[in-house]
């Protein structure tokens, strides 16, 4: 199989096609049950590769299975999204405009709902 295509597409695009086949699957899974869950054919070195990037990220966990491992993720998707959040929150020192500028996007919905939350409702 190749996996050509693969080369040019960004890390974070496998990452979360790899995310997502796990997050449907709804159980650990071997890199060929995931290599077959993907729409794209991709080497299942390449798989084994971006789900070992994965795991060393903190966002799969694994267990052995056979001679190799099963993995599931750590959290769902929109815990992923919230991960992916405070990270680049913490690439700047100045958290406080980055906030203020996140902040003065939302939507009028959005902002209540964020109220909302920060009030300690469940939106």
């Amino acid at each position: 199989m190749s996996d050509a295509g693969a080369e040019r597409r960004p890390a974070g695009e496998l990452e979360s096609s790899v995310l997502a086949a796990l997050w449907t699957a709804g159980e650990p899974l071997t890199p060929a049950q995931v290599q077959k869950a993907l729409p794209a054919l991709l080497a299942r070195t390449t798989v084994t590769t971006i789900l070992s990037r994965l795991y060393d990220k903190g966002m799969v966990i694994r267990t052995r299975a056979g001679r190799g491992y099963a993995y599931t993720p750590t959290e769902d998707a929109a815990g992923l999204r919230a991960r992916r959040m405070h990270s680049e929150l913490e690439k700047d020192e100045d958290r406080s405009t980055v906030l203020a500028r996140f902040v003065s996007q939302l939507t009028d919905e959005d902002e209540q709902l964020l109220r909302t939350l920060l009030e300690g409702g469940t939106g």
